[in-house]
């Protein structure tokens, strides 16, 4: 049974309606009908089925302000954000009930007469409510998007946040990448560990101590700290946030190879004339664009020896992905990101002279991975809060969640992608297989 009920006071933006009755016309033009999930309104009023799944709370007339003025995606992302809209239930399922909603061809525009009184009561309350500071100011896209300067303010708007707001996230490993749970019972620092092992390990760093690596995105330093602790590697890491590189440094003294490993500031375009063993790239690629994607390849070819090899692990979409400006996760997560299809990946990884020997995909353990952030996160709210705002420690739950949905839908995927650099002679020293 679907109910519009009017219980408690009347508050809503519609003279003599409830807030649901008010609500109930925009619902169906963003959710469809029957609703999905169940609606409770600030003043007590109910919207949808009884028996639904889930309930989402509107706690104030300013999120139907903010759908308004904002219709679809980013409308709801900015009211959760701010708290205007929030729910007691798993925010996950929330979002995959959410998800499911088929919307082919509709429009606010065309459900305009449906919404209009709405509209005008509405806007009688005032403008738009206040963008939440935390939201990057996007700028369209024109002809040499990823420049330097470009790229570095996209990755401090993401990772200069607060190097104790990660750690609260991510645990004692510092890894913000999928992890692998090679066994049901790893938890997550262990299941990071085995992630940097079966890179090492593909990479052929186990095969002859004192390799040099380069790690192209380093983050806060553990692949590197574990190829120069566990394979005695020679490590260069690079990364162009400076709160990480500055943790990164720390970890790597505390764990005795500062002798072994340099943490860099440093853009991947300026890598010069050194060269490399192996070369991983960890959870970065998404920041490089298709418009850099190979250039970003040739420039990681011509740094490797004969017979080395790159390990290129990112997150990828079928049709690839070039984030929305007006979506969510354009303005509060990672501004300029891309997701390239598994496919052109492996193209241009051709075409920059690589010969690709091992695709393997790690979806399911990166829901699994999300799952036990977000656990961090709600186990550490207070802290987390505390370190960044409720608007940022909201926005990242709200983007966790609904990056496990994506990963298990199968709508993103994680892939590790190895190529080698062949010798003169077609040679690639690579081992004939490699182990589940």
């Amino acid at each position: 049974m679907t109910t519009i009920g009017r219980s408690g006071s009347r508050h809503g933006p519609g003279v003599g309606e409830s807030a649901a009755e008010t609500i109930g016309p925009i619902a169906e033009v963003l959710l469809g009908r029957p609703l999905p999930v169940r609606i409770k309104c600030w003043d007590g009023s109910v919207i949808g089925p009884d028996d639904a799944p889930a309930t989402i709370r509107v706690r104030t007339p300013d999120a139907i302000r903010r759908l308004l003025w904002a219709p679809g995606e980013l409308g709801v992302a900015r009211a959760f954000v701010t708290g205007e809209i929030d729910s007691d239930d798993d925010l996950v399922e929330v979002l995959r009930l959410l998800s499911r909603v088929d919307r082919p061809g509709r429009s606010v525009i065309r459900s305009l007469p449906r919404i209009t009184p709405v509209a005008r009561s509405v806007h009688a309350l005032g403008g738009p409510p206040p963008v939440p500071a935390i939201e990057h100011r996007a700028r369209r896209r024109r002809r040499g998007t990823h420049t330097r300067q470009r790229d570095a303010v996209a990755v401090r708007h993401h990772y200069d946040v607060s190097n104790e707001f990660y750690s609260l996230i991510l645990g004692p490993s510092m890894t913000y990448s999928c992890a692998r749970f090679a066994e049901p019972e790893l938890d997550l620092a262990q299941a990071q560990a085995s992630k940097h092992e079966h890179i090492s390990r593909k990479l052929g760093l186990h095969e002859r101590p004192g390799m040099r690596l380069l790690d192209v995105g380093c983050g806060w330093g553990s692949m590197a700290i574990h190829a120069a602790v566990v394979h005695g590697a020679e490590v260069v890491g690079v990364t162009i946030s400076e709160e990480q590189a500055a943790l990164a440094r720390e970890r790597v003294v505390a764990a005795g190879v500062g002798d072994r490993v340099d943490i860099r500031m440093q853009d991947y375009r300026d890598l010069g004339q050194e060269t490399f063993d192996a070369v991983c790239s960890i959870g970065m690629f998404e920041h490089v664009g298709a418009v850099r994607m190979q250039q970003y390849f040739a420039t990681l070819r011509g740094v490797l020896r004969p017979h080395g090899r790159l390990l290129n692990h990112a997150i990828s979409s079928v049709g690839s992905s070039r984030l929305d400006p007006d979506s969510f996760v354009y303005r509060y997560v990672f501004p300029d990101g891309e997701l390239v299809d598994l496919s052109t990946v492996i193209d241009a990884m051709q075409q920059a002279g690589f010969e690709v020997r091992d695709v393997e995909s790690l979806r399911e353990h990166y829901a699994r991975t999300l799952r036990q952030w977000i656990a961090n996160l709600d186990d550490h709210w207070s802290a987390a809060v505390s370190e960044v705002g409720v608007e940022r420690a909201r926005a990242w739950r709200l983007y966790m969640a609904g990056s496990v949905v994506g990963f298990d839908d199968g709508g993103n995927n994680v892939h590790q992608v190895l190529g080698v650099v062949p010798d003169t002679d077609g040679s690639s020293a690579m081992p004939a297989t490699r182990p589940a």
